[in-house]
């Protein structure tokens, strides 16, 4: 069986930037132990499967070890590849995922994601500053375990204990701090999914996105993620979603034999 697979990188406007995920078209859903060899062989902090369709298309996401939930590096990639070589009318796409019914929109070279806002709050966690190798000033909990930190330069100086983090028990744990110029920047580690460190992260920012609005009482934001191959995002906080957005790059397209 040969199935058409590109690789984009997303959040990004510049080939090897950003965080690259594959995105594999099917007719129907392989089976589960299938679509999670392919993530493996891949070897990419995610791998999208479509299910393309012209109304709302089918997504499921997988990193090297796990389907997740939410993903939103790869729903950028997906959607960047429908729009190219799908349905190039088209500037508004929806997906149907795990976590409900996700909007893609085009405008121009920027994609756009709606996702749902996920609130934190303050807990007290034993542990954080031996996994990062710093204090951080204050701890929250949404869906994953949020780091916050007073500078910028803080989260550059990070150094992760990856066993550490594991044991933390959260399912991606971000460290975050105003930026020199941006409004934050942050850092992203999951190596309990396969992900010891993701270079752009697009579901942070379901947390991310309300806590600063929430701090810096504004809507709209940019932010940086400050991983060697560096994410560049777009932000706004639109009620219970919030809109993420960022450029697209493909690296390939061709095609895997599956037997």
């Amino acid at each position: 069986m040969k199935l058409p697979i590109h690789q984009v990188d997303a959040f990004t406007s510049r080939l090897f930037g950003g965080n690259p995920a594959a995105v594999v078209l099917l007719d129907a859903w392989l089976p589960d132990a299938v679509m999670q060899n392919i993530a493996m062989e891949n070897n990419l902090a995610e791998t999208a499967f479509v299910i393309p369709h012209h109304g709302v298309s089918e997504l499921r996401w997988f990193t090297p070890t796990m389907e997740v939930d939410l993903c939103g590096h790869a729903t950028l990639a997906a959607g960047h590849v429908l729009f190219n070589h799908r349905y190039q009318s088209l500037n508004q796409i929806e997906f149907r995922t795990r976590s409900g019914i996700l909007g893609v929109r085009r405008d121009g070279d920027m994609i756009s994601l709606d996702f749902p806002s996920l609130a934190s709050e303050t807990v007290t966690v034993t542990g954080v500053d031996a996994a990062l190798g710093l204090q951080p000033r204050e701890t929250r909990k949404s869906n994953s375990l949020l780091a916050v930190f007073d500078t910028e330069n803080e989260i550059r100086a990070i150094r992760p204990d990856f066993d550490r983090i594991t044991a933390l028990g959260a399912w991606m744990v971000i460290a975050t701090a105003p930026g020199k110029d941006v409004d934050y920047v942050f850092r992203v580690f999951a190596p309990g999914a396969g992900i010891p460190e993701d270079p752009a992260t697009g579901s942070a920012h379901c947390t991310l996105i309300p806590y600063w609005a929430g701090r810096l009482e504004k809507l709209r934001f940019t932010s940086r993620q400050l991983s060697a191959r560096v994410g560049e995002f777009q932000c706004e906080l639109r009620g219970s979603r919030v809109s993420i957005s960022g450029g697209a790059v493909e690296y390939l397209r061709g095609e895997i034999d599956v037997r």
